[in-house]
């Protein structure tokens, strides 16, 4: 008897209907002896509801009673699907992340996950429950609800698995596994059998929308067996998500092109090079919560430099005023910003043993006529910054350059 813990997206419970499938697969579990806790998201499209019900109301929704509001959707679906469970002569019972208890620190809106309190789930599969949690959501110290941020309930089932220590953690999504990229960018996209969680991390980080990147970084430190699946469909493996490659693994020297359309890059121009420029500019930044991704300076002329960045594009118009109230205090010539980059990655754990892949990156572009903005590599991945416009066909590209489709 195994304990799987099962993760289903908004997609996957978007309807009475495919709530009342999510049941009949997991009770096809229960029946085959295993213990199983099932995590869910709202249905499809409720929290972007709720928010802009926010909206309607507060301009500018308080960060406390927005998580209050959008928890709900979550509480939705977990009695649903407890009732669909029932209805099918199982026990079953629902938790929100409060009555868990997934504790979490007081960043509302992106809070992280603490210390789950597992004891009394355990108890309740001892006595043969399925457990439905709420994913997405927990409680501070004080009691205050908290929400994980988009793509929490990932976060949510990764985490319970660690804590429970689960024999594997199923991601249940529309999807059937992780592709060498998105199959509606590039049909010829082939979906992988495994992937390395390293490789995943970058790919999450990078824009694949598959995983949430919390839920990897959870499933990597607390080694967390991780599968991804298709809530749709009745068989298949998907995509294990593994600690090394073995010799059974794809031996492509890159395995996936990511991408990230939610992009914005500010510019600040003319700086003094000095010490601690670097920290003027992005303390303030960091202070106000917003995440930082690439990084350029260049040494201008003058003992001046210049200092580009990139945010979410959500955060630009904020990022972009605040260094402009900045402007003086930092001895800044311009402070610009654009909202219509995305950024483009290739991964690949084989680019550690191979050389030239970079170059064969670059070549590809330049082929297209894709002026490259910003370049950031590591170990296993190299990112470039493009204008938006021309994403699609830099994907295509990239994917038939590197010998990523599927076999003829």
């Amino acid at each position: 008897m195994s304990l799987i813990v099962q993760k289903y997206g908004g997609t996957s419970v978007g309807s009475v209907e495919r709530i009342k499938q999510v049941a009949e697969r997991v009770a096809k579990f229960k029946m085959l002896g295993h213990q199983v806790v099932v995590v869910l998201s709202a249905m499809s499209g409720e929290t972007n509801r709720l928010i802009k019900l926010a909206h309607d109301v507060q301009s500018q929704p308080d960060a406390r009673e927005l998580d209050v509001l959008v928890s709900t959707g979550e509480q939705v679906t977990i009695a649903l699907l407890a009732m669909a469970l029932k209805d099918l002569g199982l026990k079953a019972k629902s938790y929100t992340g409060a009555q868990v208890r997934i504790l979490t620190d007081s960043s509302y809106t992106k809070a992280r996950i603490l210390n789950i309190d597992e004891q009394h789930l355990r108890s309740d599969l001892q006595a043969g429950n399925v457990i439905v949690v709420a994913g997405f959501q927990g409680v501070d110290e004080h009691g205050n609800i908290t929400t994980l941020g988009r793509g929490g309930s990932d976060t949510t089932g990764v985490a319970l698995a660690a804590a429970l220590k689960a024999d594997e953690c199923q991601i249940y999504t529309d999807v059937d596994g992780v592709y060498t990229t998105d199959p509606r960018i590039v049909p010829e996209a082939r979906r992988l059998k495994t992937i390395t969680f390293e490789e995943m991390l970058e790919m999450a980080s990078l824009g694949s929308k598959v995983l949430q990147i919390r839920s990897v970084e959870f499933a990597g430190k607390y080694k967390v067996k991780l599968r991804v699946l298709s809530s749709f469909q009745e068989e298949g493996e998907g995509t294990l998500i593994t600690f090394e490659e073995d010799d059974n693994m794809e031996q492509a020297i890159i395995s996936g092109i990511a991408f990230n359309r939610d992009e914005a890059k500010i510019t600040v121009l003319g700086v003094p090079d000095t010490p601690g420029v670097a920290y003027q500019i992005l303390g303030p930044v960091a202070d106000a919560n917003i995440d930082v991704d690439m990084i350029i300076q260049n040494v201008g002329a003058n003992n001046t430099t210049d200092f580009t960045f990139t945010v979410h594009r959500n955060d630009y118009v904020r990022t972009l005023q605040m260094l402009r109230d900045l402007q003086a205090k930092i001895g800044a010539r311009e402070v610009t910003g654009d909202d219509k980059i995305a950024k483009v990655s290739i991964v690949g754990v084989g680019m550690r043993s191979h050389v030239g892949i970079a170059s064969s990156m670059f070549k590809t572009l330049a082929e297209e006529s894709i002026n490259i903005q910003m370049i950031s590599t590591s170990e296993i991945k190299i990112s470039v910054v493009i204008d938006e416009k021309y994403l699609e066909l830099a994907v295509r590209v990239l994917h038939k350059a590197f010998g990523l489709e599927k076999a003829a």
